[in-house]
């Protein structure tokens, strides 16, 4: 079963208002950019990755919780995120029944996420670059 599939099925077993609200998610996440992929991690939670993890959702009890892996790095002029203060990394959306989400913003934090994990990406790349000229400089002073 692949994630996608994965996910429409815990779609599919949510029978409530939360099913409805993660497909909504699921839905505005998908649309905001092509290269999304899909993923299904930690033994039951739907991942939305590009270039590096963006968000993850799960079902509460009683609520839908979307949380942003960099969260706390990404600007939210339309104050989406609000709860996961705590933390310097984390932020989250929790939507309870009757929410509705602002597919604008959303999708905005969307490209965000997919921008600074570029950059991570970017940097990361460099670094084993770094490791090799190292590594390469020690090898030559051993053969000198």
């Amino acid at each position: 079963m692949t994630a996608s599939e994965r996910i429409d099925q815990m779609i599919e077993d949510l029978t409530d208002w939360r099913g409805k609200t993660l497909a909504s998610l699921r839905k505005s996440i998908l649309a905001a950019d092509s290269e999304i992929i899909e993923e299904w991690k930690w033994m039951g939670s739907p991942v939305w990755s590009r270039d590096g993890i963006i968000a993850v959702g799960n079902a509460h009890k009683g609520k839908v919780k979307l949380t942003f892996m960099y969260g706390a790095q990404l600007p939210d002029p339309d104050k989406l995120f609000n709860t996961g203060f705590e933390g310097n990394v984390r932020r989250a959306i929790d939507l309870f029944e009757g929410d509705k989400i602002n597919d604008r913003a959303l999708k905005a934090l969307i490209h965000a996420a997919i921008e600074l994990n570029q950059a991570k990406s970017s940097k990361t790349a460099k670094k084993p670059a770094k490791k090799a000229a190292a590594g390469a400089r020690a090898t030559a002073k051993k053969k000198a």
